[in-house]
């Protein structure tokens, strides 16, 4: 019951995320931009620390088999790179504009959802781990999902969505995450599918990190930027390993 408390509650806290959107709504495109870049450096920090500090490690704590889990990390960067490839979606951490347009709303609603999906079955599968690793991953899903949920309701404005229509729809893509938790609890057997999925999100983790949030953060050359930008991210992973101090 431990686990289904914390799993639920951190899956519908990861939902609510998807409402930050509106608090952001009153600042302009330029200032909005300006603060998700920082957003977006702490997120990669803390995927990646997340990925390489908790989540590899306990999976080899799962098998014994050493080729059973590069496997299964590659497959979670494969399957990201498939959602993004063929579903025409893709992590944005940006404003819709004119200068930089988001197109396929509709797909990229679709996209979300099974991101979502996917993700409440990672935070599942984490706490089915032992709750030290899914309070790991679920403060890397929350910092990952900011600036992804805010970039999301700002291009459905731009799509030409009212507000009321544009919070709703991202809140319901949002609520996917306790469906593919619940699933995942539902159906686990022992730590099987926790010994699967784990090393599966870690590779996740490393695609969104690498393929999506570090190219963002090239984007901006400015010393000072890129300095914090720099800041940030050995701070996402700073907290990674702070967890795993705390909760050894």
């Amino acid at each position: 019951m431990q686990v289904w408390f914390y799993t639920i509650f951190s899956v519908f806290a990861v939902s609510l995320i998807s409402l930050t959107g509106f608090f952001s709504f009153p600042l302009k495109k330029e200032r909005l931009n300006k603060i998700l870049i920082y957003f977006v450096s702490f997120s990669a920090g803390t995927l990646l620390g997340d990925a390489f500090i908790h989540l590899i490690p306990e999976a080899y704590k799962k098998t014994s088999d050493a080729f059973f889990v590069p496997l299964l990390i590659l497959s979670g960067i494969v399957t990201f790179f498939i959602l993004e490839k063929f579903i025409h979606w893709r992590h944005c951490h940006e404003i819709a504009s004119d200068d930089h347009p988001h197109v396929f709303s509709y797909t990229i609603l679709a996209g979300d959802t099974i991101h979502n999906f996917i993700d409440g079955m990672i935070i599942g599968a984490s706490y089915l781990i032992s709750i030290p690793i899914g309070i790991a991953t679920t403060i890397a899903v929350v910092f990952h999902e900011i600036p992804q949920e805010i970039g999301d309701f700002g291009s459905l404005i731009y799509s030409g969505f009212s507000r009321a229509r544009a919070l709703f729809l991202n809140f319901m893509t949002a609520l996917a995450a306790i469906m593919g938790a619940i699933l995942v609890l539902i159906f686990s057997s022992g730590n099987g599918i926790a010994g699967f999925l784990v090393p599966f999100a870690a590779g996740g983790f490393i695609y969104i990190a690498s393929a999506d949030l570090i190219p963002e953060l090239h984007k901006h050359t400015e010393i000072r930027r890129s300095f914090w930008q720099l800041v940030n991210f050995i701070l996402g992973i700073g907290l990674m390993t702070l967890l795993l101090l705390l909760f050894e």
